[in-house]
């Protein structure tokens, strides 16, 4: 499965390392990705999604509902 956020749709990105002489070498950033189990308080359900820590402090912050519509997403997305 990818590493992806369910919501906020961060992925993994690319750049590169470079040595102290200068030598440039690929390398990825992966986004910092968890499984979470939401209980969402319309439905009476707990779901388990992959979801970053940036989208978690943001639900944290806002909540559920709200930070989907804002993301432009439904819950019907996340099921």
């Amino acid at each position: 499965m990818s590493r992806r956020c369910a919501i906020s749709g961060k992925t993994t990105t690319f750049g590169r390392n470079v040595s102290f002489s200068k030598r440039r070498t690929n390398r990825r950033f992966e986004a910092n990705i968890h499984y979470k189990n939401l209980y969402v308080p319309e439905l009476g359900v707990h779901i388990r999604c992959q979801l970053s820590t940036h989208a978690l402090r943001t639900i944290d912050k806002k909540g559920l509902a709200a930070y989907l519509k804002d993301e432009g997403k439904t819950l019907r997305d996340l099921l």
